[in-house]
Order: C-alpha cells, then structure tokens, then sequence
C-alpha cells in the first residue's frame, strides 16, 4: 500500500509493523520514525485506527489467555513477510463480531 506521497517510512513497512507499535514491541527510535508516518499519512492513520480498534475488541473478548511469545514471534514474522510480498492490504469498512461462546 502507498499513498502516493513520498515519506521516509514507507507505507508498507508501517502496516507490516504496527501491531508492534500498537503493543510497544518496537524500539524507540523505531517507534519515532511509525509516528512521524502515521502524523503524515491519514490512510496509514486510518488503518492504524481500526487495528487499535480490532486490539481493544481481542482484548476485552479474549483477555486473560496468552500465547507463547515463539508463536507471537511466527505470527508477527508472517504477518509482516504476508503484507509486505503483497504490498499492503486495503481495508475500507470491517465489522468483526467476537461471540463468548461460554
């Protein structure tokens, strides 16, 4: 995904990472450099906005069970090896509905 203006971060690369930024998994420097592109770029900003909002939803209905941080690991490694290869991925309206099942 690009937006078409030239940042030093570019588009792709803040997608594949922003579940690190969500989660502060990310150095500072790092971190920096993911908010300067996010404060620039309103279609990163809006995609970063409906991830925070799928993390807060996972939270709230699955809160309390956690993975083990080498499946963490092959996850993230998927996710950002997935979008990069296939230069982003665009969402324009998701509705996820988690259901308690208890």
């Amino acid at each position: 995904m690009s937006c078409g203006k030239p940042h030093e971060t570019d588009c792709s690369e803040v997608l594949a990472e922003v579940w690190l930024f969500l989660d502060q998994e990310c150095d500072q420097t790092r971190r920096a450099k993911l908010e300067q592109h996010l404060d620039e770029c309103s279609p990163c900003l809006e995609r970063y906005d409906l991830e925070e909002h799928l993390k807060v939803l996972l939270a709230r209905k699955c809160g309390g069970e956690h993975a083990p941080d080498a499946l963490k690991d092959r996850l993230r490694a998927s996710i950002r090896k997935t979008i990069l290869e296939k230069g982003g991925v665009r969402v324009e309206r998701t509705e996820i509905e988690l259901r308690d099942e208890s």
